[in-house]
């Protein structure tokens, strides 16, 4: 079919279904949800037979929909309605919910029904479920409207219906009703209200007499004495305050002033450095979150870092690197790289260049540190390295995942292995030794490209090793087993050996040192150089700047329009 993909941003789900339906030979554009005109012009050049819109904030225009069938993909199950759905979901303590398909009419939200899937809710940030949870669902929902569209079958009927989980109209979510009243509040419906906000808004509340909107909440035990709503510790960027039985940690926050943005809670509030700060003891028995941990399971260990959003500031890399150094020591045969549940890494933290005093300088302090993660994995020599993705990859996080010996991911994860949307970064974490070295010449087409691809899709070019495991704890199991595997085969020394004289090979031609000299001076020209368009990228994204137009490469309808 001819499919327009029609979204607010080309945000994770978005991209899913872009994956998916291209892999079955849909005809596929996407415009951005900019204005109601360019909505209009994209359905004239595209001529779609079905409109998808996969994430939108406003009203599909009444010519398009009764022109062309369009289809909403709702984050609730049938009879919800309103822009809330999933921040509801988890306030209400919903134990199941789902992804219903609906045709657009003159009432939001209320159309004919074409399909709906559940799946059980999971205590999680409300990003995280949308990931997870809510991406599969949807993935299968809109494969089953279209099966049933491509059959001549009507929408469900109320029979139908009356069978699966039913809903109801909610109203948007203003901040007073998201409110924590911490004298009266415990700590789980305080992680309710915050995880129903996170990532965005955030619930409007303070941080030592600060007016901020809080995020990243993380639960903690009671503190004798502790008033509740008291603010009482920090624990690296991570601030603790007390609830009427318990505590909370919050990772992140933003100043409630005009043109503030998430940052990490001390970044974003540096009058909380009042706070006491914990021994790292105690900050571990109180549950602080620590991004970063390592264990061991026979001959495997495992390196967990789980920053949030995928964002690895300057210091992030640095511990990571650290971890990375004491987990090589270790006598272990294989080192898995296991990443977030949400991200396995995005790459450099562009909120933290964006708040620095230069951005240029952090911009380069960073992309230093995370090179350092990538040389140190490239030479790891004693072990095998596994990165295993759970989670989705982005720019410098996609190509750090190049830099082990193994990678694998779950079927579903998003990789995007490019950078040039950030104002046509050229890109550094020595991608261009390790993109090669797995793709060969299809390297160039593949980063020139710059397309979402799917860990399965990742399998047939080469960038992945396997792909496995419906869910993230069937993968995680899985992980485990091929790791235990690969550790215990009878030629592990023939392996490592193997390695050891590629490695040598690789650097006899041209030397690591080279590649990352070279891909440095791409990146200093574009921090440092005149143009500065790396520099307007970086501070719409961070800012959230409207977007004012849809990149060439997705609304292909408007290349040809262009006759290219």
């Amino acid at each position: 079919m001819r499919i327009l993909l029609l979204a607010h941003a080309f945000n994770s789900l978005t991209q899913r279904l872009w994956c998916t339906l291209g892999e079955l030979g849909h005809a596929l554009s996407l415009e951005l949800d900019i204005n109601d005109a360019v909505t209009r012009e994209a359905v004239a050049l595209h001529a779609p037979e079905l409109v998808i819109a996969p994430f939108l904030k406003r009203r599909i225009p009444e010519d398009v929909w009764r022109a062309v069938p369009c289809l909403i993909v709702h984050p609730g199950v049938p009879g919800d309605r309103g822009p809330a759905a999933l921040d509801w979901a988890i306030l209400e303590e919903q134990s199941h919910w789902g992804v219903t398909v609906l045709q657009a009419e003159s009432e939001f939200d209320a159309g004919p029904v074409w399909a709906s899937v559940a799946f059980p809710m999971r205590a999680a940030a409300k990003a995280s479920l949308y990931r997870d949870e809510v991406a599969d669902a949807a993935v299968r929902a809109v494969l089953a409207a279209l099966e049933r569209r491509a059959r001549g079958a009507p929408p469900l009927a109320a029979a139908e219906l009356a069978a699966l989980p039913a809903g109801r109209p909610h109203p948007a979510l203003a901040q007073s009703a998201r409110a924590i009243d911490w004298e009266r509040t415990g700590t789980a419906e305080v992680l309710r209200r915050l995880r129903a906000a996170d990532s965005a808004p955030g619930v409007l509340d303070e941080v030592v007499g600060v007016p901020a909107f809080l995020y990243d909440a993380h639960p903690g035990p009671a503190v004798a004495g502790a008033r509740p709503g008291q603010w009482l510790h920090r624990d690296g960027q991570a601030l603790r305050r007390a609830t009427c039985d318990g505590s909370v940690w919050i990772g992140h926050a933003r100043r409630a002033t005009a043109g503030a943005f998430k940052l990490p809670a001390l970044r974003a509030c540096p009058e909380a450095a009042s706070l006491a700060a914990l021994p790292a003891s105690a900050a571990l028995r109180a549950g602080a979150p620590r991004p970063i941990g390592y264990r061991e399971a026979g001959e495997v260990g495992f390196l967990r870092f789980d920053f949030y959003n995928g964002a690895m500031g300057t210091d992030d890399c640095r511990q990571l690197l650290a971890a990375l150094e004491a987990a090589a020591a270790r006598p272990t045969r294989v080192l898995v790289l296991e990443g977030g549940r949400d991200f396995w890494s995005n790459g450099i933290h562009l909120n933290l260049i964006e708040a620095a005093d230069s951005a240029a300088d952090e911009s380069w302090r960073n992309i230093e540190a995370i090179d350092d993660v990538a040389e140190c994995l490239v030479r790891m020599a004693g072990k095998l390295t596994v990165a295993a993705l759970a989670g989705n990859a982005g720019a410098g996080g996609a190509f750090l995942a190049l830099a082990a010996d193994t990678v694998w991911a779950r079927p579903g994860v998003v990789l995007n292995l490019h950078y040039r949307n950030m104002g046509n970064l050229y890109g550094s974490e020595l991608w261009t030794y390790t993109l090669p070295r797995r793709v060969g010449a299809a390297a160039d087409r593949i980063i020139a490209a710059r397309q979402p691809l799917l860990g399965r899709q990742a399998v047939g070019l080469g960038l992945a090793d396997a792909a496995f495991g419906a869910t993230a704890a069937d993968f995680a199991a899985e992980v485990a087993g091929r790791a235990a595997a690969l550790a215990a085969a009878a030629d592990y020394a023939e392996r490592l050996q193997a390695k050891a004289a590629a490695r040598a090979a690789d650097e006899a031609r041209l030397p690591l040192a080279s590649y990352r000299q070279a891909e440095l001076a791409q990146m200093r020209r574009s921090f440092y150089g005149f143009d500065t368009s790396y520099h307007i990228a970086r501070h719409r994204f961070v800012h959230k700047a409207p977007h004012s137009w849809t990149p060439r490469h997705l609304a292909r309808h408007r290349g040809v329009a262009a006759g290219r």
